[in-house]
């Protein structure tokens, strides 16, 4: 079934396996019990084909159809009936009732949506949206629609190449941008973690494999785990939504244990929720040896993050080789590259001052910057180029990682300028076989050592300070490590130079003001302390701030730009004034 579309993919599931379960979605009472629902093939077909139905009567093909609906089965119904129709969805958050949603008003601006697709729970605040957009698209509620023998408009036979849905980018340092991923670029990036994922074993998941996630579907990881390996590969999957994990991350881990062989993703900080708020209690009778693959990406990852973990959890049976650190972006699909499945993750300490000067030198003891590696890239071709002079960099040599196969997608929905900037590379003198143009620019910095990749950071977020490139999730590692809460670095310019600034999420905690301040001091004393020893760095001000306070992504990423804005503008409200 590989290289075919997801509406044809589940047709076919619905007619060769109709009874198997194909979802199930766990809500969870006040008092906490699961409440599951769950959908067959069959069942999921009929529930797509019936929204397919109404919007072929509200839309033509290649309209677009926003979906802003809790996470749910019939989110999943919503965004599948959007490409069985021929119209491209729109994966979006739900807005929160009562306050208005920016980036959902941007999107719906930026998209002209001839139809949202929602559900009763939330139907009367998302009609206001609608009633507020230029097209004025019909709402259409899903959870009510009645089944009825409507005809569904035919779709021709080749959708390979047409745009599937639009994945709206997190906007962690710019406007967010509706990246065009079409059929093809899918069902590839779908082989492509098959192939890598699952190389030891046939590049196929072993019998009895079961997908758990409470990623959320707007997000490219969330959608494309949840909702799109499980119907391609015929995979099991078992949700829940980003609340139900926030409010009690040991569901995360105990549905893992209850699943058999598992598979998995999260970014670094869920890795770290796992870790603080699931007690001995949360694991009794967990087994955790079945798991699978546990990927960890999003976010860049971190070492210490990874120790704290399997700490946390191989006393019941978690199996550290099934930590798979992976990157990737929304521009490529989602997958670009891990590690080959079969062993632990492997950390690397780098000299820290070679890094600064761009280049990668590893260190025989340990005490310099640990980073993780990411493998060598097997299924996608990458690159690490220099972004000045467009060239191939070097071993060793820190610079943009390009990108270049079948899961790089079309390109930015109506942005042809940012387009042709990203997905237009085109390289000075290329290596022997490799293509000179049609490659993604992915604006973060990396390099190779040993034939292995390891991720820097952003491009735009580097901090230039004393004339040296610092990165600031390096430095925000060091002082998480000490203060175990959000971190971000920044960079702040006076009249003759950048300094350091970082702000400190912490909890107020002491019997009295004189022992919140004197807890405070001795926090920023060992802060200052471990930043100049790690980064031969003296930060200009630590700001502390309550935890929730750093503007983050839907995704979970630090908008650092933000922050820049806010610490100038003194909107930081300081626990230590």
């Amino acid at each position: 079934m590989m290289g075919s579309s997801i509406p044809a993919v589940l047709r076919e599931r619905a007619s060769l396996q109709p009874n198997d379960t194909a979802f199930t979605f766990i809500d969870y009472a006040p008092d906490g019990t699961a409440l599951p629902e769950t959908l067959t093939y069959s069942q999921l077909y009929r529930r797509s084909a019936n929204v397919a139905a109404e919007l072929s009567v509200c839309g033509e093909q290649g309209d677009r159809a926003v979906i802003l609906a809790p996470q749910s089965l019939d989110y999943i119904a919503a965004f599948i009936g959007s490409l069985q129709a021929g119209l491209i969805a729109v994966p979006l958050s739900v807005p929160q009732p009562g306050a208005h949603d920016e980036r959902v008003t941007s999107v719906l601006r930026d998209t002209a949506p001839t139809v949202i697709l929602t559900t009763s729970a939330v139907a009367e605040d998302v009609t206001r949206y609608a009633e507020a957009t230029e097209t004025k698209p019909t709402v259409v509620v899903v959870d009510t629609l009645k089944s009825e023998n409507k005809k569904i408009r035919r779709i021709r036979g080749d959708v390979s190449q047409e745009v599937a849905y639009l994945q709206y980018t997190s906007g962690s340092t710019r406007e967010p941008a509706g990246v065009m991923v079409t059929n093809r670029n899918l069902s590839a990036n779908f082989e492509q973690m098959y192939a890598d994922y699952f190389t030891d074993i046939g590049k196929i998941p072993p019998p009895n494999t079961a997908v758990v996630s409470w990623l959320p579907f707007y997000h490219d990881m969330g959608l494309l785990l949840g909702v799109c390996v499980p119907i391609l590969g015929g995979l099991p999957s078992v949700l829940m939504s980003p609340l139900s994990f926030l409010e009690r991350p040991a569901r995360w881990i105990q549905l893992l244990g209850e699943h058999g062989r598992t598979l998995t993703a999260a970014p670094n900080f869920a890795f770290e929720l796992a870790v603080k708020r699931t007690t001995e209690d949360d694991m009794s009778g967990v087994d955790l040896s079945d798991v699978l693959g546990v990927i960890s990406g999003s976010e860049r990852v971190h070492a210490a993050t990874l120790q704290r973990f399997t700490e946390k959890f191989t006393k019941f049976g978690f199996p550290e080789k099934a930590i798979r650190p992976s990157y990737g972006l929304a521009e490529a699909t989602v997958y670009v590259a891990t590690r080959e499945p079969g062993s632990a993750p492997l950390v690397v300490d780098f000299e820290s001052e070679k890094l600064s000067a761009g280049h990668a030198e590893r260190r025989t003891a340990a005490g310099g910057t640990p980073l993780v590696s990411y493998g060598t890239p097997e299924s996608v071709t990458v690159r690490i180029v220099d972004p000045e002079t467009n060239t191939e960099s070097p071993a060793a040599t820190i610079g943009e990682i390009w990108v270049h196969g079948e899961n790089v997608a079309a390109g930015y929905w109506q942005k042809p300028q940012e387009t042709a900037r990203t997905f237009g590379g085109t390289l000075v003198s290329p290596s022997a076989g490799l293509p000179e143009s049609g490659w993604l620019r992915t604006g973060d910095l990396g390099f190779v050592s040993d034939g292995e990749l390891f991720i820097m950071g952003r491009i735009k977020d580097v901090l230039i300070v004393y004339g040296r490139n610092h990165y600031p999730e390096d430095i925000e590692a060091t002082i998480s490590e000490i203060t175990g809460g959000r971190v971000a670095a920044i960079a702040v310019s006076d009249a003759r130079s950048e300094k350091l600034v970082a702000i400190v999420e912490l909890k107020k905690r002491g019997d009295s003001d004189e022992e919140i301040r004197a807890r405070f001091e001795s926090i920023k004393g060992d802060v200052t302390s471990a930043i100049s020893r790690n980064h031969g760095l003296a930060a200009s001000e630590l700001v502390l701030v309550a935890p929730g306070s750093i503007p983050i992504t839907t995704s979970g990423k630090i908008r650092r730009s933000t922050c820049v804005e806010m610490y100038g503008k003194g909107q930081f409200t300081r626990l230590d004034a």
